[in-house]
């Protein structure tokens, strides 16, 4: 675990491998330790960083709104400090927001860009009014709020079967401050609608979903890639394709690296 200062923040991060960079960003309530799984694999042949981003793991809160743009400079401090020029992006989530953020306000350091239980597509006014529903109820109760949102990222079927797991995001999660935690959800809620990225830019796209997903409905996040390059993976699960699917993930993820 490493950390750097950015504007009077710590920032946390970890570097390990080398080889081609891949950025790996976690999503809202997880933090770097949702990728423990996969960076041993992952760094024999890449070298492999993983970000805390703001208000989330070891990663200090920087404001009362951190914005998907405030998250990108995050991350673009981090590969400045690195030196690293180009980078592959795999995004979870929020993470993947973030990683269109960066995108847009970085392109040249796009290699390729994965979004993994996510989409390109801004809140419509009813996901708004649920950040704000959720920020009223973690402010009520913070752990009743954190173990229904966790649960609530499975499908039904896994959540008994993957229980340990499910616990050990719950654990993760709580550690996440409630300004961290209000501050993601404020910076969600306004953040821009960026499907345009999947349409005109060069690089190798993937988005991968779950058929299941309670979060992201499947039929309505995969029109954003019609008429588009972007490769579609499908999953039979849940919004965590990371631990639901993770074995089909590695190998999925790890073909998308050798292409590029």
């Amino acid at each position: 675990m490493k950390q750097i200062q950015f504007k009077n923040t710590n920032i946390s991060y970890t570097d390990s491998g080398k080889g081609t960079a891949i950025v790996l960003l976690h999503g809202f309530l997880e933090n770097q330790t949702m990728w423990n799984a996969f960076v041993p694999e992952f760094s024999k042949k890449y070298r492999i960083i993983t970000i805390d981003l703001l208000g989330h793991g070891n990663t200090e809160c920087m404001g009362y709104v951190h914005s998907m743009e405030d998250n990108a400079d995050v991350v673009h401090a981090v590969l400045a400090e690195l030196r690293i020029r180009k980078a592959i992006f795999v995004g979870h989530s929020m993470g993947g927001y973030v990683a269109l953020a960066f995108a847009e306000m970085y392109p040249d350091y796009i290699k390729g860009l994965v979004l993994l239980n996510s989409t390109s597509r801004a809140d419509s006014n009813e996901r708004k009014a649920n950040r704000d529903r959720a920020i009223k109820a973690v402010k009520q109760s913070f752990a009743n709020f954190i173990s229904l949102s966790i649960a609530n990222l499975f499908s039904e079927e896994n959540r008994e079967r993957l229980k340990d797991d499910t616990e050990f995001v719950k654990k993760e999660a709580l550690k996440t401050p409630l300004q961290g935690i209000v501050a993601s959800l404020e910076g969600m809620k306004i953040r821009m609608d960026r499907e345009v990225l999947l349409h005109l830019t060069q690089y190798p796209k993937m988005l991968i979903l779950g058929e299941k997903d309670p979060v992201l409905p499947y039929e309505e996040t995969k029109e954003q890639i019609e008429e588009t390059a972007v490769q579609l993976v499908t999953f039979p699960d849940g919004h965590m394709s990371s631990i639901e699917n993770r074995i089909e993930l590695t190998k999925v993820l790890l073909d998308f690296f050798k292409k590029i």
